[in-house]
């Protein structure tokens, strides 16, 4: 006996290629659309008995919402969530939401069906093969990217941090040096640190790469740390003389 479904995909094409598959294997589709705000509302008002709701970031937040809304008015209905392989948490959220089953989006047409079959039936839909990749990552964790802001800003000590936020900010070496309260031939010795740290050739290209990786954002959580006097630049040039002991 066919399921009485409705299709709802990000991609219209890919929502309307299904819904085809599906009648063709003896489904009544009662429609194809791509999720908007009123998603959620056009499955109320129809009230299928699977809904296979279509997403590209499980991860993000609100991408369940229109299940919550789904199960809160139409509980009989039950909704498949078809996906990319998603996190440990990307599953547990599908499920907390209220749907009854999550489907790889590249998979099978027997496996969608299979998975709506036993969704109607009161059934939990998840492949085996999707639960153990899920359980893999959460085992055996793949490792962080690396974050390339940070791995700048342990290169330079306060002092430069501060120098690249007033580069960023398009001082000159003069504005630096007042600024700073230091000569302008320390803040141009402290310019060339900077771009040689960061392997740039100019101040432009600095303060682009900064603001890139994310290093400015960085600093600026850390400002208050930058201006506290510091003895990580030995090698800084002095800025006035020490008057002699008397």
């Amino acid at each position: 006996m066919g399921v009485r479904l409705m299709v709802v995909d990000d991609h219209r094409l890919l929502a309307e290629a299904l819904a085809s598959a599906l009648k063709l294997r003896g489904h009544r589709v009662l429609a194809a659309a791509a999720p908007s705000a009123g998603a959620a509302e056009l499955v109320v008002s129809r009230a299928p008995e699977v809904c296979l709701l279509g997403t590209a970031a499980p991860a993000q937040p609100g991408a369940f919402d229109p299940v919550v809304r789904i199960k809160k008015e139409r509980p009989q209905v039950a909704v498949v969530v078809l996906g990319p392989v998603p996190s440990p948490r990307g599953i547990a959220a599908a499920f907390a939401a209220g749907a009854s089953g999550y489907v790889r989006n590249d998979e099978r047409i027997e496996g969608v069906e299979r998975a709506m079959m036993k969704a109607r039936a009161g059934e939990s839909a998840v492949s085996p093969q999707l639960l153990q990749q899920a359980f893999e990552e959460l085992l055996h964790p793949a490792a962080q990217p690396d974050d390339e802001g940070a791995r700048l800003l342990e290169l330079l000590t306060p002092r430069e941090v501060e120098v690249l936020m007033r580069v960023a900010e398009g001082e000159d070496t003069r504005l630096i040096a007042a600024g700073m309260d230091i000569a302008p031939s320390t803040a141009r010795t402290h310019v060339q640190r900077v771009l040689m740290k960061l392997e740039v050739g100019s101040r432009l290209e600095a303060a682009a790469l900064a603001a890139r990786t994310g290093l400015l954002d960085r600093a600026v959580g850390g400002r208050a740390a930058v201006v506290r006097p510091t003895a990580a630049d030995p090698a800084e040039p002095r800025d006035h003389p020490v008057p002699p002991p008397h």
